[in-house]
Parts: C-alpha cells; sequence; structure tokens
C-alpha cells in the first residue's frame, strides 16, 4: 500500500525563538503507512525564522514579502499542501503552545475513517496558565460557533488542526485576520465531520500572538456572518479516503498521559 503523505504546516511571524524546537519535536516515523513533511509559511518575518526552520528540518518554506495575516498564511498553508500532493494536512502553531508530539492522534480519527477534519481541544485536555480574558472570549465565540452549526464545539480557537484532502480542496477562509471560526462554519456547513481530540495547552513564552480581542470583534464578527450567508453545496464525501487499520484499545488520557493507539502499526 502506498504511503499516505501527511504534510504538517506551520504558520510563522518572527518565530525564531520557538519555531525549531517545534519542528524538531514533530513525529515523522509513528506509523509504517505514513510518511510525513514539514512545510512553514513564512508570514513576512523579520528575524531569522526563515533560516532556523530549514536548519531544523523543515522540507518546505514559503515566504510572504511582507505580513499578510494568519487567515492569510493558513490560506496558503492549504493551497500548498494541496498543491504538493497531501493526502492529509495538518496545521499547527510555531509558538509552541499546541504539543507537536500529539500529532498522530490529531490524524487518529481520519485514519480510522471517524472524521474529515479534526481539531486539538485546549477545553477537553488542559489549559493551565491561559488568561482569563483569553478563555472568556474563547467561550463566548465558541458557543457562537457552537449555535449557528447545531453542533457542540469546545475549542472553537484552537491554533491545532487536521485536514483530509476533499476538507483540503474545499476550504474556503473569506478573510486575512483569523481563520478559526469561519473555516470550522465553512467546512461542517459544507458536510465535512468534525472531532476534536483533547491536547495538553503551554502558555507560549516567546513571540507575540497573531490575534487580539478588538480584531475579532471588529474583524471576525462580520466575517463570521458573511460566512453564514453565503451559499454553500454539500461536498460528496469519501469516508474512507484514508482508512488505514483499526484496533479496539484504550484512547489517550491527556490528565495522566496515557496512551494506546487505536491504529495497527503492523
Amino acid at each position: 500500500m502506498k504511503k499516505q503523505k501527511v504534510i504538517v504546516f506551520l504558520p510563522a511571524y518572527n518565530e525564531e525563538e520557538s519555531i525549531g524546537d517545534v519542528i524538531k519535536g514533530i513525529p515523522r516515523d509513528f506509523h509504517y503507512k505514513v510518511e510525513v513533511h514539514v512545510l512553514v509559511i513564512d508570514d513576512g518575518s523579520s528575524d531569522q525564522t526563515v533560516r532556523i526552520a530549514k536548519e531544523s528540518g523543515a522540507d518546505y518554506v514559503v515566504s510572504f514579502e511582507e505580513n499578510q495575516g494568519l487567515g492569510a498564511a493558513v490560506r496558503a498553508g492549504i493551497k500548498e499542501c494541496y498543491k504538493r500532493g497531501a493526502d492529509i494536512a495538518v496545521m499547527i502553531d510555531a509558538d509552541g503552545e499546541y504539543p507537536a508530539k500529539q500529532i498522530p492522534e490529531l490524524l487518529e480519527p481520519i485514519f480510522l475513517g471517524e472524521a474529515d477534519y479534526t481539531m486539538g481541544s485546549r477545553f477537553l485536555g488542559t489549559i493551565n496558565g491561559m488568561k482569563i480574558h483569553r478563555r472568556l472570549g474563547n467561550y463566548c465565540f465558541t458557543l457562537l460557533q457552537s449555535l449557528l452549526l447545531k453542533k457542540w464545539i469546545y475549542d472553537g480557537q484552537s491554533g491545532m488542526r487536521a485536514f483530509s484532502r476533499q476538507a483540503l480542496e474545499h476550504a474556503e477562509i473569506i478573510h486575512d485576520y483569523n481563520y478559526a471560526q469561519v473555516i470550522t462554519l465553512n467546512l461542517v456547513r459544507k458536510g465535512f465531520r468534525v472531532q476534536e481530540i483533547p491536547i495538553k495547552y503551554q502558555v507560549r513564552s516567546t513571540g507575540e500572538s497573531f490575534i487580539t480581542f478588538r480584531g475579532y470583534l471588529s474583524t471576525v464578527l462580520p466575517a463570521i456572518l458573511k460566512e453564514m450567508k453565503r451559499p454553500v453545496q454539500k461536498v460528496k464525501i469519501n469516508y474512507s479516503a484514508h482508512v488505514i487499520n483499526q484496533r479496539s484499545v484504550a484512547k489517550h488520557d491527556v490528565m495522566t498521559g496515557k496512551y494506546e493507539s487505536k491504529l495497527s502499526a503492523k
């Protein structure tokens, strides 16, 4: 059986202090039927982000001449992954907040044919150290997303996600400031199955966040309304496109760190 190509892409803007460790921490050999590549979308960084990314093992780097925003960087990452033949793409932040070692868990529901789009959920896992205003903002926007989709979502702003090839093909991000809300609304409305995976969150210790609460209010809310007004067509989804193998064993317990994969590695 041909190996499935997974491309892990990292939107990055001036992340020289953290991006090297994130790339080195990405699991490359967790299943014999999977090959993993790393793509960095450099959003106009003025520091040594690109050099360090290459030295740390990035397979591909795409650079913007100037900063365009997180939504634009994620849109480019999705496009590049599809163009480069990814069967599945994983997005993870370059700042080290999200656990690269849990990428196999994020992929597992897709490999089992249970989901087409997955999100790492801090609120199902751990959110130690997250500032109270960020928690409240996340709760509010995630609740709004859940009401619009009529489907409960726990962490609508997660920066760790995985996309099947069909999800990559059909995902649309309609503005440049951010992507988190509109891409989930877009994909779920088109019929893609979403699943959240508990993850261990750690507060960023370097760099600066792309996102501000004021930016959310002024930019993301109008984009959510615009997305919901747009007509979308349901996609005929191949639910078995990425199935590898399955075996019923215990799932990961994010609180204890114990984990046994459902996937057979033999």
